[in-house]
């Protein structure tokens, strides 16, 4: 005889506290996250040094990568300004004041932050408060540009540990091979105008890949000033016919050896497989 009792169910009135506490859970843990989570930035003096600023700009305090902000707002007007900050790429393609600008300030181009327009208005309260940032930009001490060099190259360490110049960077005076080019050449880079402006920007640099590097290995002041003095001293970009004989030179020697390393392979199989089946054949007739 079959049991066709069907079994028992949860009656229907647990259903609901059972969403409810979850539902409350989940809105607990939400608020949770929420306010563990750190507040939009409004603050207009306190973005100008999140955001890296400060790392090319003062206001009251003179020029270092790119333009003295102090009257900025009286300068130019506060449509001009908001598009600027909200997205300087899209303004250094089309505005001709954005590209005046740009060829003024040794062609370092100003990188999209991503503000908000609660960020851009700060900003924009800040430069237009009177506010005075950083003062007269203070300079290096004295470098040594033998120092400087070692230091690019990898033959000397920094003292935090970061990594050196030539990995990412290639500059005039390195020889033949130069260096990477992950980075923009640095022999006129707008970076290295001035000792402030460059002790400036490798204080608290500015773009995203050079933030994430040095934000834990901060280069001493005298190893910016190093570096200074090596960098200030390339003046040229184009290598002289020396070194392009040297490249060339190496081009001739690289493909010989490849050469002669194929000839060595193809000799050996030769010798292994060809040479025998040969002399069976022949040895066959």
């Amino acid at each position: 005889m079959s049991d066709n009792r069907k079994p028992a169910s949860m009656p229907r009135h647990f259903s609901l506290p059972l969403i409810l506490g979850a539902a409350l859970i989940f809105i607990a843990t939400t608020f949770s996250v929420a306010s563990a989570m750190p507040p939009l930035q409004t603050d207009g003096e306190a973005l100008f040094t999140a955001k890296g600023c400060n790392a090319c700009h003062t206001i009251g305090g003179g020029d270092l990568v790119g333009p003295d902000l102090a009257g900025v707002t009286e300068r130019r007007t506060e449509e001009w300004l908001t598009k600027w900050l909200t997205a300087p790429d899209q303004m250094l393609a089309s505005d001709p004041d954005a590209q005046a600008m740009l060829a003024q300030y040794n062609n370092v181009p100003m990188p999209n932050l991503g503000l908000t327009p609660d960020e851009v208005a700060a900003l924009m309260a800040y430069m237009g408060g009177g506010a005075t940032t950083g003062g007269a930009a203070a300079g290096l001490p004295a470098g040594d540009a033998t120092s400087g060099k070692a230091y690019f190259v990898g033959d000397k360490r920094f003292e935090n540990g970061g990594p050196q110049c030539m990995s990412c960077h290639s500059v005039a005076g390195l020889g033949s091979l130069g260096g990477g080019n992950l980075g923009p050449d640095l022999t006129t880079s707008g970076f290295v105008q001035s000792d402030a402006a460059f002790g400036s920007f490798m204080s608290a640099p500015s773009t995203q890949t050079m933030g994430a590097i040095w934000a834990n290995t901060p280069l001493t002041a005298q190893e910016q000033a190093d570096l200074y003095a090596f960098l200030s001293k390339a003046s040229v970009t184009k290598r002289d016919p020396s070194a392009l004989f040297q490249i060339a030179a190496l081009a001739v020697a690289g493909a010989a050896a490849l050469i002669f390393a194929a000839q060595l392979y193809w000799g050996k199989r030769s010798r292994g497989v060809r040479v025998p089946m040969i002399e069976r054949t022949l040895a066959k007739k």
